[in-house]
């Protein structure tokens, strides 16, 4: 097998795993290399972060997805460069694997505008560290309102805020907002945690940009029928350990949560080639590296458009798309056949969920929301979940909240104490 075509993917996310189960029985070998030794489903990663779901239910290990694959190999690592005239990924521990085709697939990270400063205060939501982080402080947060006698920062500890009004922002605040005003009231005696404040913070001027602006609408009016306050047009200029400052107003807040923005890891930088202002790889049609033929760049990690020059989005369809015609284009090669022509994205429509009982999905000139459109959210998500046992677990978590009102994954796990967010 060590003669075959060796194709090194980097990065175990969608398109990653999209690109390896597309080459199953194709001439070659294949070293997956992620940092991580797990695959994420982050579209629900929020829903972690917000106690709905466990860790378990949506990560699986990656190992274990090509346990009947022998052609794959998978290496727990983090590459730091690409020695393109050496055809090799250089590990952060200096070891060297040699390529003939490579797909970096290594996603991107939060954004702070020019603010690292920042990520200490409002964390952002791409890992499951970040998610249990997110999670830990927001129960914490209640657990010292209900041990705090000052009135003002009590007042600041139930004041959440989440910065970036895109589908996961409004997700997040959301559920938070269900969760201080209808699931933790009867279990505390000192604080009604009806009196918690929920601020959803865009600096556009409208949440869910990417919706049409009808269902924007109407996700604005039921995340105030939650309890949540949507501030528009207005950006942060500060985050601190004490709050956020929105425009020139401070805003005592202990939890922060950042969902504003997002950079592409540096695989621009690795090849030496041009990149968009979020710094992801600006590619050829066929999704390779410009001057690098043998290097394919997908996901968040690669600037693509469709449909007269519009940005693809980074969401999980779109790197599953990217997977498989990178696999495609890659077989062609090795078989002598004609490639297929240029990468084509499909868009399969918007999805976004506000609070447990209601979503909007927008697919152009179809648009729901509301109860039903909240079904059909749920079981698109539920059909790309890896594996039967965590389509039932989420499945019966969902099922669970929706009739008891009860968060299943309530538990302060991590070691933060009281006194260090204080």
């Amino acid at each position: 097998m060590q003669d075959r075509h060796h194709v090194v993917v980097v990065g175990g996310g969608f398109g990653g795993l999209q690109l390896v189960k597309g080459l199953a029985g194709a001439p070659v070998r294949i070293t997956l290399i992620d940092r991580r030794n797990h695959h994420l489903f982050q579209p629900l990663l929020y829903q972690v972060a917000t106690t709905l779901i466990a860790t378990s239910e949506i990560a699986w290990p990656i190992r274990s997805l090509w346990r009947d694959r022998p052609e794959v190999t998978t290496l727990l690592g983090e590459v730091s460069d690409v020695d393109e005239a050496g055809k090799a990924v250089v590990l952060r521990d200096g070891k060297r694997i040699g390529y003939d085709t490579l797909v970096l697939a290594t996603g991107a990270t939060h954004a702070y505008f020019g603010h690292d400063e920042w990520e200490p205060f409002a964390p952002g939501l791409k890992t499951l560290e970040d998610a249990t982080t997110i999670r830990r402080r927001v129960l914490l947060a209640f657990e010292r309102a209900e041990l705090e006698e000052d009135p003002d920062l009590r007042a600041a500890l139930l004041t959440f805020t989440v910065i970036g009004a895109g589908p996961t922002g409004v997700e997040l605040a959301g559920i938070i907002a269900e969760m201080a005003h209808r699931t933790l009231p009867d279990e505390f005696r000192r604080i009604d945690t009806r009196q918690a404040r929920v601020i959803l913070v865009e600096a556009g001027p409208r949440i869910l940009a990417a919706f049409s602006e009808d269902l924007s609408a109407y996700a604005v009016k039921e995340l105030e029928r939650l309890g949540v306050e949507v501030r528009t047009g207005t950006p942060v200029t500060s985050c601190t350990e004490e709050g956020v400052v929105i425009g020139d107003q401070f805003v005592g807040s202990r939890t922060l949560v950042w969902a504003a923005g997002v950079q592409a890891s540096p695989a621009a930088r690795w090849l030496d080639i041009p990149a968009d202002r979020a710094g992801r790889a600006i590619v050829g049609a066929d999704l390779t590296a410009p001057g690098h033929a043998d290097v394919f760049v997908i996901g968040d990690t690669a600037a693509v458009t469709y449909d007269g020059g519009k940005p693809v989005p980074g969401i999980a369809p779109a790197a599953k798309q990217q997977g498989a015609y990178v696999a495609d284009v890659i077989r062609a090669r090795l078989s002598g056949d004609k490639p297929p022509g240029d990468f084509r994205y499909r868009h399969q429509g918007s999805l976004a969920t506000i609070g447990r009982r209601a979503a909007i999905i927008d697919f152009g000139r179809f648009k729901l929301k509301g109860a039903l459109a909240w079904w059909i959210w749920g079981i698109a998500h539920i059909y790309f979940l890896i594996g039967t046992r965590s389509r039932f677990a989420v499945a019966w978590s969902w099922f669970w909240t929706y009739l008891s009102g009860q968060h299943s994954a309530r538990l302060i796990t991590q070691k933060e104490t009281l006194k260090e967010k204080g």
